[in-house]
Parts: C-alpha cells; sequence; structure tokens
C-alpha cells in the first residue's frame, strides 16, 4: 500500500474512541459490515464531514455499538471465511461494540432462495451433519466469541438443504436448530437469533420453533420484496412477540438516497416503484427519514430489540465502470465520494 504521510497520520488518529452519540440503553443500533474487510484489502477510505475516518469509529461516534457480520463456511475467495470474521469481531469488540453474528452454514449466500450445505457436509448422514453442525457452532463460539448469532439466515425454507428443508422434513430442520441451540448455551451466554426474510408467513414460521430454545426473532424488510406497508410490518411485528415472548429486531433493512449509480454493476433498486412513495423519496433526506421511521417504530414497540442496517459499506469499490461492483451504492451510508450521509445521524439532535 502506498500512502502519504499525513493520511496515514489522519487514519491512525481515528482509531480512539470518544462517543458522539450515545445509544438508548436496551436498544440495538446496528450496521451489518460484513464488506469491509474486503473493502479495506482494496483501500477504499471513509470520509466524515469530508476528514478521513475509519469506518469503525464513524460507526461509533454516530451511536452505533453492535455490528452485524455474515460468516461463511468455506467461501471460495476466503472473504467472510473463518479466518477473515474471527479478525474482524475482535476488531469490533476492540471498540466496546458487540458482534452480531450471521451464520449461514454454508460456503456461500444463504437466503429463501437458496440454503446449499458447506461443501464439506454433503453426504454425511443425518447425525454426523448433527454433529458436525454442533462442533462448528462451538468453534464459532470459542473462538469469533459473537454476543448475538444467528441460527441460519433467512431460514424461511429451513437451512442445511435438504437436511434441514422445513417443508419436506420438518424434523430434521427441528433437529439442525436445536443441535446448533445447544453448543450456543453450552459455550456461551450469546443471546440466540431466529431470522425470517419479511414478515409475511413469519407467525406461522414461528409457531413450528416453540420448543426450540431462542432469545430473539430477527425480520428482514426491504420495501422492494416484502411490501410498502410499514403498518403492517408492526402489526406483526406485535403479534410475534406477543403469540412466541420474543423480542423482535428489524435484522435487515435498507433504503436508497439516489437511483443513480457509481459503477456499470446493475443495481438492485433503482426505480421509483421500489419505493416508498411520496414519504421516502429516493434522497438523502428520504434515505433517512426511512431509516428513522424503521428505528423509531422498533423502539417504540415493547418488545422491541433493534435494528440493523444491511449494506452500509456497500460503495463501488471496482472503479467507475465495473460490472462486478457493488449493487448496493445508492443504498449505502456514503454516497458516490465515500462521505457519510445523513442516515448516520437517526441517534442525534441531527436526524435528517
Amino acid at each position: 500500500m502506498k500512502y502519504f504521510m499525513p493520511l496515514i497520520l489522519i487514519l491512525l488518529f481515528s482509531c480512539s474512541k470518544p462517543s458522539k452519540t450515545e445509544p438508548q440503553d436496551n436498544f440495538t443500533l446496528s450496521a451489518d459490515l460484513s464488506s469491509l474487510p474486503m473493502l479495506e484489502s482494496k483501500n477504499i477510505i471513509f470520509y466524515e464531514d469530508s476528514v478521513a475516518t475509519g469506518m469503525l469509529r464513524i460507526m461509533y461516534d454516530n451511536g452505533f455499538r453492535t455490528i452485524r457480520m455474515r460468516l461463511w463456511k468455506n467461501p471460495a475467495e476466503g472473504h467472510s471465511g473463518f479466518a477473515e470474521v474471527k479478525a474482524f469481531a475482535k476488531k469490533v469488540h476492540s471498540y466496546g461494540m458487540k458482534v452480531w453474528l450471521s451464520v449461514h452454514y454454508s460456503d456461500t449466500w444463504a437466503d429463501p432462495g437458496q440454503q446449499s450445505p458447506p461443501a464439506e457436509w454433503e453426504g454425511l448422514t443425518f447425525n454426523d451433519l448433527k454433529d458436525s453442525a454442533y462442533n462448528y457452532t462451538v468453534k464459532i463460539m470459542k473462538e469469533i466469541k459473537p454476543d448475538i448469532i444467528q441460527i441460519g439466515n433467512e431460514i424461511n425454507q429451513g437451512f442445511i438443504l435438504p437436511y434441514g428443508d422445513i417443508y419436506e422434513n420438518e424434523g430434521g430442520f427441528l433437529d439442525l436448530v436445536s443441535r446448533c441451540s445447544k453448543a450456543v448455551r453450552d459455550n456461551s451466554s450469546a443471546k440466540i437469533m431466529i431470522h425470517y426474510a419479511g414478515y409475511k408467513g413469519s407467525l406461522s414460521f414461528f409457531s413450528k420453533l416453540q420448543n426450540i430454545d431462542y432469545d430473539l426473532i430477527g425480520l428482514s424488510y426491504y420495501p422492494i420484496w416484502h411490501g410498502k406497508n410499514l403498518d403492517s410490518l408492526k402489526y406483526i411485528m406485535n403479534s410475534l412477540s406477543s403469540a412466541y415472548g420474543k423480542r423482535v429486531a428489524i435484522a435487515e433493512t435498507a433504503y436508497p438516497f439516489t437511483l443513480m449509480w457509481n459503477d456499470w454493476t446493475n443495481n438492485i433498486v433503482g426505480m421509483k416503484d421500489q419505493l416508498i412513495l411520496p414519504d421516502f423519496p429516493a434522497t438523502e433526506n428520504g434515505q433517512g427519514k426511512f431509516f428513522e421511521a424503521i428505528v423509531n417504530m422498533v423502539k417504540n414497540e415493547e418488545m422491541g430489540f433493534g435494528v440493523s442496517y444491511w449494506g452500509a459499506e456497500l460503495v463501488a469499490f471496482n472503479g467507475p465502470e465495473a460490472k462486478d461492483g457493488s449493487p448496493w451504492e445508492n443504498q449505502a451510508f456514503f454516497d458516490f465520494n465515500n462521505q457519510s450521509l445523513p442516515i448516520l445521524k437517526v441517534l442525534s439532535s441531527k436526524t435528517p
């Protein structure tokens, strides 16, 4: 890496941890920064008030006390793998922040569209698979030491398919979740979260988990996929906590500050009909108002646990003409010059 000395000094002084904004007690304000280690490997620099500042310092100063990150078993390119995530979690903890770990139990993305098992687990007997999942979870708890751990990511259809397919093998699914939960309880006091994408169908899904030992319900909420009615989301959150006695979090959400782009990679959100209009236009203030509305909705619920924003760090990173860059740069916490946006001020007097 080639840096000029003034920039090195700026970044070194950015590593201290004074807080500008103190978070509300008992409410978790989080951002998913899973790609930050990859971005740092590409020397991407972020700015607050036009000053180059470390990402974790920016988050801490703006009241974020929890960082969410994903974990893949044996990813092809190494990013989001065990060694990288362990180092990242240690760095987050050094700031006095908590680690919210989304364990995908896969070598790649796990979501409602795919829940493939790690390659090294394919072909195992079910008993051997349960032991492997247990031992892997024990290793996570002992070495990464998350404060919040998700058993799977967006597991609407189950996880580690086909073994844990909730539709084809509900008993197997419950056995796997229970085994992973036991691994956490045997080795840690971390909070266990079960994560569901959206809210439609969630009451039925969580009714199947009443004999599972877990602490938190997590929901993803993206208007493009899960609807634009915040009142419906609020109603289901309240219904879930009332029915199952669990605190509820929005584990993933995001919103654009523009419909423009900063590379040639197709953005996931890029059209007006994907927005909640007129309440939340795709502007810097509109993005901030959306996040503020989600945060306040959860914060005002008696059993609301917190909110985590997904892709806060995902600025364009491969150049302005990259077709393999970020599909999310218009939903990040930073503009196209990597300057921090008003959305970061949701807990301060500068709320947009």
